[in-house]
């Protein structure tokens, strides 16, 4: 018999699967403290939270044979996921249970923000009747844009055509042939900024998501837009918003979320009579709450069972043999897939990984989890992806993985090579361990190079002419931007080459346009390697 622990309020619908299960003995025990938990977790084999149980190091080290924690919900923030990889326990979740309810509430919002129902209805019940004061909007044959295309936007998608709308999406992983399976027209950012008439978020907030609509956007927005968010604040620039709303750009907007929450008494969003709130509702429903349970009591049983399973957020066990002969390359590989996935352009169709000299011999499917991982989690954000969830992640939006090894090193003992083949270019970046210095790029492209994976990273294409070196330099240095390492990598004398600038500090986009815009120099992007 296994022992299962519910330490959190969850419905008897959501655990029937444990509780009818022949080999489960579960206890429900709601409210423990900390010191309670750890006088009475040594005896189980599993524990399912939700979000009131803080699961900390102290816990599981007392938790002498718990095999799993499973967490009702998306969000894993309440357990300690470095100390229960660090003890070899499981920690899943259930990123799935709130697709329906999330897109859902979307069309919601969408419908009250077009036919201004909480305004009408707050001048109802106070006795007034004011037809005139709320004309609205169809939805049918105008234009949504969906900016993210994962899970959620894909199902907002599929019932905005059922409403008549034409759909733009844009996603970094969404392919033509993706999109046109869908029925969407794939879109850039601008061109939905341009032609939307609705405009809805279902992105995950990272760098370079934050205020991805801001002032810029607003200025060049299709008048009367609406626009909903009922994914991360922070993906559309608030203050921006009002100042759009009150210039008359765009009509309306419907938030769920917010940068801060709860939003303080005076947020300008409370009280604006163009703008619908509503308290991070997305997930919040009845089936939505069940689900999630459901879910993570499955793949809790799979788990105790020693069946395959999914939804892990942290290290699978891995031989001892392996991991020491893999672990050293875990940085490199991320920060290898992450740097291919700053510097290529359009959807990503394809990530191959390359391993030679002494790791062909090795099992390498941890080290890939980890190429893969840097790759997707530029895109969808860190706390979104982990090395157990990456592949299933990739392979739900069509990114396939192929991996070769060879014995041929090129002069290095182990190299590891990422190619990223996307729907407008390939990339390459290979790189190794050097003794005394740690991780190293060696290629970029076909370039050579040695460059330490670090930090803010500045990665030039241009022609190898005498003098371009130091106008990059001396524009940088005007605009307050130290260099630190410099590379330079080039094939032929007077050729292409590749110049790889590690900077002190993040340069911005117009910095970046100057760069481009020197003669003899055909590209500048920034890398950012933590």
């Amino acid at each position: 018999m296994f022992k299962v622990l519910v330490s959190d309020p969850i419905s008897d619908l959501g655990i029937s699967l444990l509780v009818e299960a022949s080999d489960i003995a579960i206890d429900k025990k709601t409210g423990l403290s900390e010191d309670e938990l750890v006088a009475i977790i040594g005896e189980y084999d599993a524990l399912l939270v939700r979000s009131q149980t803080r699961v900390t190091e102290r816990i599981m080290n007392a938790a002498k044979q718990l095999k799993v924690i499973g967490r009702a919900g998306v969000g894993v923030d309440n357990i300690d996921l470095e100390a229960a990889t660090k003890r070899g326990i499981i920690v899943i979740n259930a990123p799935d249970g709130n697709t329906i309810t999330t897109c859902e509430h979307t069309f919601a919002m969408m419908m009250a923000v077009a036919r201004h129902i909480p305004q009408a209805y707050l001048k109802t019940v106070g006795g007034e009747w004011d037809r005139k004061s709320f004309v609205g909007v169809e939805l049918r044959n105008k234009t949504l844009g969906v900016l993210g295309m994962g899970r959620i936007g894909s199902e907002v998608a599929a019932r905005a055509k059922a409403f008549g709308m034409n759909v733009l999406g844009f996603d970094p992983f969404l392919t033509e042939e993706r999109a046109d399976k869908m029925g969407v027209r794939k879109a850039s950012v601008d061109e939905i900024i341009a032609e939307a008439d609705f405009i809805t978020v279902h992105t995950p907030l990272t760098p370079e998501t934050r205020h991805m609509i801001g002032k810029d956007q607003f200025a060049k927005i299709k008048p009367g837009v609406r626009i909903v968010n009922c994914a991360r604040g922070g993906i559309i620039d608030e203050q921006a918003l009002v100042e759009a709303i009150d210039a008359g750009k765009v009509a309306g907007a419907a938030f769920d979320v917010f940068e801060e929450e709860p939003p303080a008494p005076d947020h300008p969003f409370l009280k604006h009579p163009k703008i619908i709130v509503t308290p991070h509702l997305g997930a919040s429903t009845i089936e939505a709450q069940e689900n999630v349970a459901i879910d993570v009591s499955e793949q809790l049983l799979h788990i105790l069972r020693n069946e395959p399973f999914k939804n892990a957020v942290n290290m699978p066990p891995v031989p001892a043999d392996v991991m020491n002969k893999l672990e050293p390359y875990f940085q490199l590989g991320k920060k290898l897939g992450s740097f291919a996935a700053q510097i290529a352009d359009g959807a990503v169709k394809e990530i191959s990984v390359t391993y030679a000299g002494e790791l062909a011999d090795v099992d390498t499917q941890p080290l890939t989890r980890r190429v893969v991982e840097g790759v997707l989690a530029y895109h969808l954000g860190s706390d979104q992806v982990n090395i157990v969830n990456a592949m299933h992640l990739a392979k739900n939006r069509g990114v396939n993985i192929v991996v070769t090894k060879s014995h041929a090193t090129k002069g290095f003992t182990n190299q590891v090579s990422v190619s990223l083949r996307t729907d407008k270019e390939e990339r390459l970046v290979a790189g190794t361990l050097l003794n005394g210095f740690g991780p190293r790029i060696t290629q970029v492209d076909k370039f050579p190079v040695d460059v330490e994976p670090q930090g803010h990273i500045l990665l030039i294409s241009h022609d190898d002419k005498p003098g371009l070196i130091g106008r990059v330099g001396t524009l940088l240095g005007t605009r307050d931007i130290n260099i630190a390492t410099m590379q330079v990598g080039r094939k032929i004398v007077g050729g292409e080459a590749v110049m790889v600038l590690g900077v002190d500090k993040g340069v911005t986009k117009e910095v970046l346009a100057e760069i481009s815009a020197l003669p003899d120099l055909n590209n500048a992007k920034e890398v950012h390697l933590y």
